[in-house]
């Protein structure tokens, strides 16, 4: 996949594509279905299938005063479009005066001169330039002005409610891993590296590798059956391996500030250093105090137990 920092420095790579147009994060089922339509369409065409996108997200730069963390670091984001087909990715800095453009300008400054697709793909939902004044509708109208023709792919449901960035970024704080993998249609993932801990693990008879996040979200406190995958050049590599993961403060030992820490089952190696993709299948239960080391111990038998079978499906062939 081709990757272009700014409209401006195109060229001539994006004439004729099948474009979609959005922000993406989390790569959920509804950006899912409009970029395969895409992917599909290019294909019949016989031209590249493109995604525009914009870094920051616009909230960061429109309200900043707003925490609006992200679902997918831009890595990630990259690794699941290429994934998915996407051959030409487009990076647009964005900007107030990029924001300040009224939707005829953006249309015939950016999408017509700088891109010039053929085609345009956007979601139901979809608003763009000034104020988000433009619509889907408005964008239909100018598009036909320059020759281009526009799709608008309807919204996705799960269990009844439209998947949006949104709503996933919501269950993700809240812990509820099995309906946020319902609406990616894959596991969620952060990407962090192993750094030195405590060692307390080792001493349960649970050696724990203690991970730095780098993403924003990070599934609320409790204990979760998860994977883990090396992450190289910015890519996922090598075997699926089964785990389990407490995030929390460890209460049992007076801890204060929230820990990753990760067991990976029937494991002899050394973690520390490396970079890793850490999935999130199910929560198994919240974080608890215990009387004691053995008592602790005891739980950790038993969350291992439930998690194995949860991790088969996951793990297997990988």
């Amino acid at each position: 996949m081709q990757v272009a920092t700014g409209s401006e420095c195109v060229g001539e790579r994006a004439r004729g594509c099948v474009l979609t147009i959005g922000n993406f994060d989390g790569v959920h089922l509804g950006h899912q279905a409009l970029v395969s339509g895409v992917v599909d369409r290019a294909r019949k065409l016989g031209v590249h299938a493109a995604v525009y996108t914009f870094d920051p997200h616009p909230k960061r730069v429109l309200q900043p005063q707003h925490p609006h963390p992200q679902i997918t670091l831009w890595s990630q984001l990259e690794y699941e479009l290429e994934r998915l087909g996407i051959g030409l990715l487009i990076r647009e800095p964005f900007t107030r005066e990029l924001a300040a453009l009224e939707p005829e300008d953006f249309v015939a400054q950016v999408l017509h001169q700088r891109l010039g697709p053929a085609e345009i793909w956007v979601g139901r939902d979809f608003r763009f330039g000034h104020d988000r004044n433009g619509s889907d509708e408005t964008l239909r109208r100018l598009a036909r002005e320059h020759g281009m023709q526009v799709r608008v792919v309807s919204q996705v449901l799960e269990a009844g409610e439209d998947v949006s960035s949104t709503r996933v970024r919501g269950l993700i704080e809240l812990g509820r891993i099995g309906e946020v993998a319902r609406c990616l249609g894959r596991l969620y993932t952060i990407w962090g590296s192993v750094v030195p801990g405590d060692g307390r693990g080792r001493t349960l008879g649970f050696p724990t590798a203690n991970i730095t996040p780098e993403n924003d979200l990070v599934p609320g406190i409790g204990v979760y059956a998860t994977t883990i995958q090396r992450v190289e050049n910015d890519r996922p590599t090598g075997p699926l391996l089964p785990c389990v993961t407490n995030i929390g403060t460890r209460p049992t030992f007076g801890g204060s500030s929230t820990r990753v820490e990760t067991h990976v089952l029937d494991f002899d190696g050394d973690l520390y250093g490396q970079r890793l993709a850490l999935g999130f299948a199910a929560r198994l239960r919240g974080e608890q105090r215990f009387a004691g080391p053995d008592a602790l111990r005891a739980q950790l038998v038993e969350d291992v137990k439930r998690a194995r079978p949860l991790l088969v499906a996951q793990t297997a062939g990988s």
